[in-house]
């Protein structure tokens, strides 16, 4: 948890790897994700790298896995994630990996294509089969006694040609039989019809049994054909349409007799084709078995593998090529474990000479390291989405685990809102194991689930919030007794019937002995729902709370800049800019305050009608007058304004000028070296000078010091004139800004509230059975328009803004965030899978 308060600290470090064991050594190392490692290799393009083979080899691997995974996709499988992830293979086991895939692969392509083709083979046979049998049909049904002679036959059911011609026209008709898509005999026939002039007869009719099209894959009804007809050249024209219309055209056997033949011929085939598909399906199925056994190994395997190699394309070789040195940022720390790895990574390759890491001075800006947790992580992103954090800032987000609950709640207080928000959120924690709540698709569902921890405080403090507003859906709650007394009221009232009737509000006097007994013990007393003054009273209270918490919260963010000035070792900043900035708030805004809670401490009930109004009073100091008819709160209080004004006034000349003339001075003066001490090693059981051979004062001052880089004094007086007119116009407008806490407050409430009036309140109408069966679609109505609008448009809304109160009126007071994240060399397993 320490690094959560300010970044870990980082280092640049070299790494001495040996040809031999350089791979191991880069395998052990992202197995357990410490580095990140920098490109030494910049202005080499990837093709004329060192270990291009290899990673074109790997590329041709992942080539075969596609096929594989698309092959068993095809069968209706899919593939599983690696159950446990395996380490990199060596180049032994890449070769056998490479070689059973290949394998695999030349095996299922081509038991699938001859799988294509015994389908292909037995749809042909089947095809074929039909029609001859519809066609026998039409050729060979007998025509009944005594039925009328037909020119043409108009019935599927009815020969094509009449019986009685047989003996005149036996030799002269030949006959086209086929299949053709359903979408074309409409078409098909019409063209037929008029590039034959009607010397020919069709017949069509629909298979019985429906076929895969080879073409789509889909299952469709194909249509049989059998079209007479006389002459040679109708027979050519005929052939030529079908070929057009990608008919399947079969030969049609003259005699009854061949035909019956034929018919038992291409049952045998089919029978015979059948036994053969199916042998050849329990194949590819054994094959199948085996891809989706080995490829989610084989493909992690192999992604290690191909990473390992780009990893090592970003390194560099010393002359002898014997040798791979290596750049990465790493945290402190994790040295101790970089070396292990290391000595593992050696051990594993067999080489006889260990590798080791090097700690080395830079001048450049270490990359930002902040571990988290599932539960930091949702408010690490807050603040990361503004901006990564500088090297070793102090990090906003540990304090936005309290503070950006607690704004949001201030908005969106109630009880009830709150109670379901913080429901919803524990039922993504408890279940936060799931892989049905993890593995989900959609974007806003992941963008719930991965804040759940954020919600989850975020509907706790709605609830003490809630309570403190003394709301829960809109209604108020007698948790404890009121502290006005109705009844002490009316006797020391001449409250007749008559002025009862006539007056349906009346007012409680709590300057009247008993009327009021004290203030409520927790949050708002309820009789205020009932009163008619009741926003006013609202309005007021809601208001000077976001005054007050609003400058609290700047304060606080100016207060933690102290913690930059004195880690960065820049105190002259804490009298040259801190101090100022404290005296320019607090002088103003910070006295805003005092008049608030001084009002409420000295002023009762008693005496509220001669109450001076604190905004003249504010507005007077600012003009160095005074009002006659507004008094003053305490003795000599214009003075003191005055003296707050100046003062105020005093410190923007300092915020202004002081840093850049500090900075000019010290660069005028002289300064001597400092000498460095005795070198100390850096790792716990290396030698000094062994594989770290730089002196803490060497990496503690980053390599540089102040006075090697010229400093512009036009640039820095700049750039502190822009904060100095940021921070002084920004104390005013991000006060200002802090009243949307009282606007979305009262907004919400409002909601709440006219939501109960005009939807549930309609269900309490009639107290009967039939008032129960209108309460159930009332009740639904407003569950429903509770989360659709109080809950998600209104939560979402009071979310965005206590985002923006966090990024621009608090963060911007200490947060720089213009650094960089670290992004370590890692085999994770999500990215894996």
């Amino acid at each position: 948890m320490g690094s959560l308060f300010r970044s870990e600290e980082v280092c640049l470090a070299q790494l001495f790897l040996q040809s031999a064991s350089a791979y191991s050594c880069i395998s052990e190392l992202g197995e357990r994700g410490l580095l990140e490692f920098r490109d030494l290799n910049p202005k080499v393009s990837p093709f004329q790298r060192r270990f291009v083979g290899e990673v074109r080899r790997c590329e041709e691997m992942e080539k075969t896995f596609t096929f594989l995974q698309q092959e068993l996709r095809g069968a209706g499988r899919v593939p599983g994630p690696c159950p446990e992830s395996p380490r990199a293979p060596a180049a032994r086991e890449a070769l056998r990996v490479q070689e059973q895939s290949e394998q695999l692969a030349q095996e299922l392509r081509e038991v699938t294509r001859n799988r294509a083709s015994l389908r292909g083979r037995l749809r042909d046979l089947r095809q074929y089969l039909h029609v001859l049998r519809e066609g026998q049909r039409f050729t060979s049904l007998p025509a009944s006694l005594g039925s009328p002679p037909r020119p043409r036959a108009l019935s599927e059911r009815e020969p094509i040609l009449d019986p009685s011609l047989h003996q005149h026209l036996e030799r002269k008709i030949n006959f086209v039989a086929g299949v053709i898509h359903p979408w074309r005999v409409t078409a098909f026939e019409r063209l037929l019809w008029r590039a034959c002039r009607g010397y020919l007869v069709a017949s069509f009719v629909e298979m019985p049994e429906p076929m895969e099209d080879p073409a789509s894959g889909e299952s469709i009804t194909w249509v049989i054909f059998l079209i007479s007809y006389w002459g040679e050249q109708i027979g050519q024209k005929i052939r030529k349409i079908s070929d057009c219309f990608h008919c399947q055209v079969y030969p049609y056997p003259e005699s009854e007799a061949s035909r019956t033949d034929t018919i038992t011929g291409l049952h045998s085939q089919i029978q015979d084709l059948s036994v053969v598909l199916e042998e050849t399906e329990q194949y590819l199925a054994q094959v199948l078995d085996k891809v989706a056994l080995a490829l989610p190994t084989w493909r992690v395997q192999v992604q290690k593998m191909k990473a390992i190699y780009l990893v090592l394309n970003q390194c560099s070789f010393d002359v002898t090529e014997k040798c791979l040195i290596a750049e990465v940022w790493c945290p402190v720390r994790d040295l101790t474990q970089v070396q292990d790895a290391l000595r593992q990574g050696s051990y594993q390759s067999g080489s006889s000479v260990e590798c080791f890491v090097q700690r080395i001075p830079t001048s450049e800006s270490p990359p930002t390291l902040i571990r988290t947790n599932k539960f930091t992580a949702g408010f690490q992103s807050i603040v990361d989405a503004y901006g990564v954090a500088s090297y070793q800032e102090v990090n906003p987000a540990p304090y936005a685990i309290i503070t950006f609950p607690f704004i949001f709640a201030i908005m969106f207080g109630d009880v009830g809102h709150g109670l379901l928000m913080f429901l919803f959120a524990l039922w993504m924690v408890l279940y936060e194991d799931s892989p049905r709540l993890r593995q989900g698709t959609n974007e806003i569902w992941l963008m719930f689930f991965e804040g759940r921890y954020l919600i989850l405080l975020m509907g706790a403090f709605s609830i003490y919030t809630g309570f403190i507003y003394n709301e829960c859906f809109s209604k108020a709650t007698a948790i404890f007794p009121s502290a006005w007394s109705v009844a002490t009221m009316a006797n020391h009232s001449s409250w007749s019937s008559a002025y009862l009737a006539t007056h349906p509000s009346l007012t409680l006097d709590p300057n009247v002995t008993g009327v009021f007994r004290g203030p409520y013990p927790f949050g708002i007393d309820p009789i205020w729902s009932l009163a008619t003054n009741h926003l006013n009273f609202l309005n007021s209270f809601k208001m000077k709370m976001s005054v007050v918490l609003g400058i609290v919260h700047m304060g606080f963010g100016v207060v933690l800049g102290v913690f930059n000035h004195v880690h960065f070792q820049q105190r002259h900043r804490l009298v040259l800019e801190f101090l100022p900035e404290m005296i320019f708030l607090l002088a103003l805004f910070g006295y805003l305050v005092f008049l608030i809670f001084y009002k409420w401490i000295k002023f009762s009930a008693a005496d509220s009608l001669v109450a001076p109004s604190i905004l003249i009073h504010f507005i007077n100091m600012f003009l160095f007058t005074s009002n006659a008819e507004n008094l003053p709160l305490f003795p000599g209080q214009v003075p003191v304004q005055m003296v707050l004004v100046v003062l105020a006034l005093a410190s923007v000349p300092v915020l202004l000028l002081g840093t850049p003339l500090y900075q000019w001075c010290r660069q005028r003066t002289p300064r001597t070296p400092v000498s460095t001490g005795e070198q100390e090693p850096l790792l716990e059981g290396q030698e000094a000078g062994n594989s770290v051979n730089a002196t803490k004062e060497d990496v503690e001052s980053g390599g540089h010091s102040p006075d090697t880089k010229h400093l512009d004094f036009t640039e820095i007086f700049m750039h502190q004139a822009i904060h100095t007119i940021e921070y002084c116009l920004g104390c005013v407008s991000n006060t200002a800004s802090y009243l949307r806490l009282w606007a979305l407050s009262l907004a919400h409430a409002q909601l709440s509230e006219v939501l109960w009036t005009m939807v549930m309140r309609n269900g309490f109408v009639r107290l009967s059975y039939v008032g129960g069966v209108v309460l159930v679609p009332v009740f639904a109505a407003f569950a429903v328009l509770t989360v659709a609008i109080l809950l998600v448009m209104e939560g979402l809304s009071a979310f965005l803004h206590a985002l923006r109160l966090h990024w621009v009126e608090f963060q911007n007071k200490f947060y720089v965030g213009a650094g960089y994240k670290l992004c370590p060399f890692a085999f994770a397993p999500d990215t894996w899978e």
